[in-house]
């Protein structure tokens, strides 16, 4: 199944799990979705339950934030990820602090879906990775699957969360295939995969990287660097106890993350190792990141800004290389 068809089922999945979930954004109906990712959801559930809206990104946050204080799970398409900054008074002021405000009292269990990152050349405007951004919110959730089973199970498990999670569908990824069981998927929130075993380094990423990530674990492997890959799927809540456990084993830390150096979640996650298992680290942690620009349009300068798998494997062949 391919990546796109996942977030359809994964839509359908719930729907038909809970009546109060309804799909609300702009061209989700008829149009199928501007990545057509909800195709077919409006012939079987009707135009109550999934809703074309007008292009205003804080009426559809808006009326997701109210059908979610009434006691509605709704599901927030915000096409680009981009597009979350036009309503993000209502995202990072309203949405996020509810439940905190009122002492539990009005939690909004609503998911905002939205398509981020490169590499299809989209421009500065329509390609960036906002995962560090809704991190630094406290009181939201972000999940970022990187396979289509992945894709189901997190949004069941968004979509049946009590509080606000932003779920960061990767374009470069709607494409890509994997194998996904029959039947429903129900996933965890909070917890993250080790993809690939290995002794001596462990690389970390997120999204689209996860399978740079492996495919240069498997280069390296070939030259003798056997590296643990980890797909951290769920950045807020953080699996540190995974993380920490593999840097453990290895004593080497790649982060790779398709964000701006300045701020990017990998910083975070350097922090926490060097605060917590310092002693364990054979060599310092490395971030590969994008340059701290606006993700450039034309594709070679495109292509140069985001890791590429050649770039992994030279940062970890470097940082193997300096111990």
């Amino acid at each position: 199944m391919t990546y796109r068809a996942a977030v359809t089922r994964a839509i359908q999945q719930e729907m038909r799990h809970d009546d109060r979930v309804f799909l609300i954004g702009e061209d989700v109906a008829k149009p199928g979705g501007v990545f057509k990712t909800t195709g077919g959801l409006l012939d079987e559930f009707g135009p109550r339950r999934v809703m074309d809206t007008p292009i205003s990104e804080q009426a559809i946050i808006g009326a997701a934030m109210g059908a979610a204080s009434s006691g509605l799970r709704p599901i927030a398409e915000m096409m680009f990820a981009d597009f979350v900054l036009v309503a993000q008074d209502l995202v990072s002021n309203q949405i996020a602090k509810s439940s905190y405000m009122t002492n539990g009292q009005l939690p909004l269990p609503l998911v905002i879906r939205f398509n981020a990152g490169g590499g299809l050349r989209f421009g500065a405007q329509h390609s960036q990775s906002v995962e560090n951004w809704l991190m630094a919110i406290p009181g939201l959730k972000v999940v970022a699957p990187s396979t289509p089973a992945d894709v189901i199970g997190l949004m069941a498990a968004a979509v049946r969360d009590p509080d606000p999670v932003m779920f960061v569908e990767h374009k470069g990824l709607l494409s890509s295939k994997g194998e996904v069981p029959d039947g429903d998927i129900v996933d965890e929130l909070g917890k993250a995969k080790v993809v690939r075993e290995g002794r001596d380094a462990t690389i970390v990423a997120v999204g689209m990287m996860v399978g740079r990530a492996l495919k240069a674990a498997e280069f390296l492997a070939a030259d003798g660097v056997d590296c643990q890959v980890i797909d951290v799927r769920s950045l807020v809540p953080l699996d540190t106890t995974t993380i920490l456990e593999a840097v453990r084993s290895t004593g080497r830390l790649i982060t790779v993350e398709e964000n701006p150096r300045l701020c990017g979640w990998g910083a975070e996650i350097c922090s926490i190792v060097v605060e917590e298992i310092f002693s364990s680290l054979t060599a310092a942690p490395v971030r590969i990141t994008t340059p701290h620009i606006p993700l450039p349009h034309a594709g070679v300068l495109e292509d140069a800004a985001i890791p590429s798998v050649d770039r992994i494997m030279e940062t970890v062949r470097g940082a193997y290389a300096r111990v």
